[in-house]
């Protein structure tokens, strides 16, 4: 395992992935705040797990795989938009509903902080979020981050009407 905690591990991509990605990637409940408007087939997300060992520098991003206790991929968290000059990196995180609720994203969020601020040594971490997912805002705010600014009606939901998003970031001390 690559990061382990004590109910939460996160570990890099493998082929065997696929179908977790191919479920993950194509919930249309998501959509909306990942910009996708198209399935994902599963050609694609081949191509994209045999890029995914490429290293953080070269790709700019980093896709990690949650795994509960019994090694199950439960979720993904990810670094974006990953700046090496100015140390800062974006995140973005979700867990199969099945597993939300029980303590994984707040420990996979506490090992890839770790990793950011120690490993990667970045000065910076920050995040979008959509006003009305108090839940995700917990979490981050839990985690160290704060709240910096809302974009009003910045994403635009199925149905035609719009969410606010909320910008929050964690500066390492």
């Amino acid at each position: 395992m690559f990061l382990k905690g004590d109910h939460t591990c996160l570990r890099a991509l493998e082929p065997t992935d696929l179908e977790f990605l191919y479920t993950l990637e194509n919930d249309t409940s998501t959509w909306h705040v990942s910009n996708t408007l198209t399935p994902y087939s599963k050609f694609v997300l081949e191509q994209y797990l045999e890029n995914a060992a490429l290293d953080i520098y070269t790709v700019k991003q980093l896709r990690l795989v949650i795994c509960n206790h019994d090694q199950e991929a439960i979720g993904a968290i990810d670094l974006f938009d990953f700046d090496p000059l100015h140390r800062r990196a974006g995140i973005g995180i979700v867990v199969a509903p099945p597993y939300r609720g029980q303590g994984h994203a707040g420990e996979a969020l506490h090992l890839l902080l770790n990793y950011c601020q120690h490993t990667l040594q970045l000065h910076q971490v920050y995040c979008s979020i959509t006003a009305t997912n108090h839940t995700s805002i917990k979490l981050f705010k839990s985690a160290g981050f704060e709240e910096i600014g809302v974009r009003r009606e910045w994403l635009r939901k199925p149905d035609g009407t719009w969410d606010d998003v909320v910008e929050m970031q964690r500066v390492f001390v």
